[in-house]
């Protein structure tokens, strides 16, 4: 598996990720609090079961997953950010952003997958992309853009 650093830093997405949206979560403030909220909430809880479901895949195969929180900053792609009240566009952009970059890096995994006939890794990435994909249409319209 010559993408095992793509696979690894999409896990440290993931775990870097759940902090991120928790973060974003709790303090995102504005008229349409309560459904982004909610919205936030359900983002988290499937990149939860992303995060799992990965490194699960990837024991099944034979590979040890990163683990390490520290392991996690060294490898993410996803940034932290401080904790701090989000106005609801500004918490959203910033969920478009990393979205974007999950669906790019799903991509890049899903084609070298594909290659090495992995099907297990491409067929659980073209799933993630078209949820990502599916929440990005969400986002856009949320912002109206």
């Amino acid at each position: 598996m010559n993408y095992q650093q793509q696979v690894n830093e999409y896990v440290a997405n993931l775990g870097i990720w759940n902090f991120k949206l928790h973060n974003l979560h709790w303090n995102v403030k504005g008229i349409a609090f309560k459904s982004v909220h909610e919205f936030l909430e359900s983002v988290y809880d499937e990149a939860f079961e992303y995060y799992d479901a990965v490194a699960e895949l990837l024991k099944i195969q034979g590979v040890n997953p990163v683990v390490k929180a520290a392991d996690y900053l060294q490898l993410a792609s996803i940034k932290e950010i401080d904790g701090k009240d989000f106005s609801i566009e500004e918490a959203i952009t910033i969920l478009e952003s990393d979205m974007k970059l999950m669906s790019n890096l799903a991509k890049q995994i899903r084609e070298a997958a594909d290659e090495d006939d992995n099907f297990a890794l491409a067929n659980m990435m073209e799933d993630h992309i078209a949820y990502y994909e599916k929440q990005l249409w969400f986002i856009r319209a949320t912002l109206n853009k």
